[in-house]
């Protein structure tokens, strides 16, 4: 079980690395990795925007990464 725990920590501390760097600030940063705009592509004002995704994917990498170190210290 201690395996499980541990490889799941690994992967969602690599995914939310990963999203955080991707995300897009006020200042250009690494978010401008991606290349052209996100506003022709993904829409500025829609849900299903880019930056809506990687929220939703730094929240759920998160809750899962603190789920499963407090399971694997239990």
């Amino acid at each position: 079980m201690t395996m499980l725990f541990s490889i799941t920590i690994l992967v969602s501390s690599v995914l939310l690395i990963i999203s955080v760097l991707l995300r897009e600030s006020s200042s250009e940063g690494l978010g401008a990795i991606s290349g052209s705009s996100s506003d022709s592509l993904w829409g500025k004002n829609k849900g299903t925007s880019k930056q809506a995704m990687l929220n939703r994917v730094i929240i759920v990498s998160a809750v899962v990464f603190i789920i499963s170190a407090v399971a694997l210290a239990a």
